[in-house]
C-alpha cells in the first residue's frame, strides 16, 4: 500500500469556484488532473467545506458508499475534514487561500484530509485534527506523516487573531502542540499570493490578479 498526495496548479486549470458551480470545464479539469495521478473520479470524494454556523472543526469518517460524492454535483459530505480507511478512495479538497493538510498513519492505514483556513485555525483546527485521530483511532501523533499545501504568506494574508502571523506558521505551531514531529511534515512552502503557479482568491479580490479559480489537493491510499 502506498499513499498518493498531489496538488494541482494553474496550468491544470481551475478545480472549482467559490460559488461551487460545477461546469463542464470544471469537471473536465478534475478528470484530467485525477487521471494524471492514476485516480478515478468515481473513487473520489470531495470535502464539502461550508461556513454555516460557528463550528469549523467538523470531522467525519466516510465509507465506501460515499465514493464519487460531490465530484460531479453538490452532494459532497459537509465537513472540515474527512477520515477514510478505504483503499482506493481519494479525498479531494479545492483551495483558494486556505491550507489543505493530509495526515497519514502508515501503521493503521488511515488518513485524514483537513481544511485549515482562517476560521479553522482560529479554533485550533490543526491541533484538533490530530487529536481526532488520536482519540478516535488510537493513532500515535509521533508516527503521523503530514503533507501541507501552499498558502499565502504573512504579508498578504495576516491572521489578525494571532498577532498578524501567517496561516502556515500557526498551522505548524498547532500541529507541533498535538505531537506531530517536524521531520514528519512535508511542506509546500509556496506563497500563493506571490507564486503564479497557484490560484489565490484573496489576490483576486484585491485586484492583483484577474485569474479567479481554485487549485486542489488530492490524496489516496493505493493498493
Amino acid at each position: 500500500m502506498s499513499l498518493i498526495v498531489a496538488i494541482s496548479e494553474v496550468k491544470d486549470s481551475s478545480m472549482a469556484f467559490r460559488q461551487g458551480n460545477i461546469t463542464d470545464d470544471i469537471l473536465a479539469n478534475r478528470l484530467t488532473f485525477l487521471s494524471k495521478n492514476d485516480i478515478i473520479l468515481s473513487n473520489t470524494t470531495r470535502i464539502g467545506v461550508t461556513y454555516d454556523g460557528d463550528n469549523y472543526c467538523r470531522y467525519i469518517e466516510i465509507n465506501e458508499d460515499q465514493k464519487g460524492k460531490g465530484m460531479q454535483d453538490f452532494d459532497a459530505p459537509t465537513a472540515d475534514a474527512i477520515v477514510t480507511r478505504n483503499l482506493n478512495n481519494a479525498l479531494f479538497l479545492p483551495l483558494g487561500d486556505c491550507i489543505g493538510a493530509v495526515i497519514f498513519d502508515p501503521s493503521k492505514q488511515i488518513f485524514m484530509m483537513t481544511h485549515l483556513g482562517r476560521h479553522s485555525i482560529e479554533q485550533n483546527g490543526g491541533y484538533k485534527s490530530v487529536r481526532f485521530l488520536v482519540d478516535n483511532y488510537k493513532c500515535d501523533p509521533s508516527e503521523l506523516l503530514v503533507w501541507l499545501s501552499p498558502s499565502p504568506g504573512q504579508e498578504s494574508y495576516p491572521v489578525y487573531a494571532f498577532n498578524n502571523r501567517s496561516l502556515k506558521d500557526i498551522a505548524f505551531e498547532q500541529l507541533f502542540s498535538a505531537g506531530i514531529i517536524k521531520e514528519n511534515i512535508t511542506d509546500n512552502p509556496a506563497d500563493t499570493a506571490k507564486d503564479s503557479r497557484y490560484f489565490s482568491y484573496s489576490e483576486f479580490l484585491k485586484g492583483n490578479t484577474t485569474i479567479n479559480g481554485r487549485y486542489a489537493m488530492v490524496a489516496m491510499m493505493k493498493e
